[in-house]
């Protein structure tokens, strides 16, 4: 990813608003990316000015001791919603491979989404649930409130994240409402699980 020697910018989105009418309503996803993640941005930015930080990937910032909370905040804020987005492209089947090593660590596919699902619909307030690779190469599922990450010294788990669902109210409340669980549900089933494999070392 790209670092502060330039100003972190969006991404550009693979695919229109109106992609997954049945999973994320347009409405959502524009403000969700034209709002929510360029807020991100930019508050990102100017706090990396402020502290004189530059010249590190987003992986690097977000891995510093004493991490600044305008940086913590904003910078995971940023990471986070690169992920997302980028993993919510449909079309690709999980490999033998993947499936093998979700059997290994879960037991079956079945339990590793319904964990996901799980701990996802039971994250208090806001967060996110993640699906990270450990230093040791196990798969592990957990949660992290606001836009915490595992990248981060303080998170309970510590490895690389390989799918991350934001379960912010903003993610998913106009068109869900207080359902959170159907939204985990539903968007499950638009996850690339190639792109999540390629995440893995």
């Amino acid at each position: 990813m790209e670092s502060t020697s330039n100003i972190f910018k969006l991404p550009k989105l693979p695919y229109g608003y109106n992609a997954f009418p049945d999973v994320i309503d347009p409405l959502t996803m524009e403000i969700h990316y034209t709002k929510h993640h360029q807020g991100y941005a930019d508050k990102l930015n100017a706090a990396l000015k402020k502290d004189n930080i530059s010249g590190k990937t987003i992986e690097e910032i977000l891995s510093m001791d004493n991490l600044p909370n305008a940086i913590r905040n904003n910078g995971g804020g940023y990471y986070n919603h690169n992920l997302y987005w980028d993993i919510l492209t449909p079309g690709g089947t999980m490999s033998n491979t993947f499936k093998a090593k979700i059997i290994e660590d879960f037991g079956s596919e079945e339990a590793f989404m319904n964990e996901l699902s799980d701990v996802g619909a039971k994250r208090f307030g806001s967060g996110w649930a993640w699906v990270i690779q450990t230093n040791d190469k196990k798969l592990r599922i957990f949660s992290t409130p606001n836009q915490d990450n595992s990248l981060m010294k303080i998170t309970e788990m510590s490895g690389t994240p390989i799918l991350g669902i934001d379960v912010w109210e903003h993610a998913y409340y106009l068109k869900y409402q207080n359902r959170r669980t159907e939204y985990l549900q539903k968007i499950l089933k638009i996850i690339n699980w190639n792109k999540v494999e390629s995440r893995m070392s």
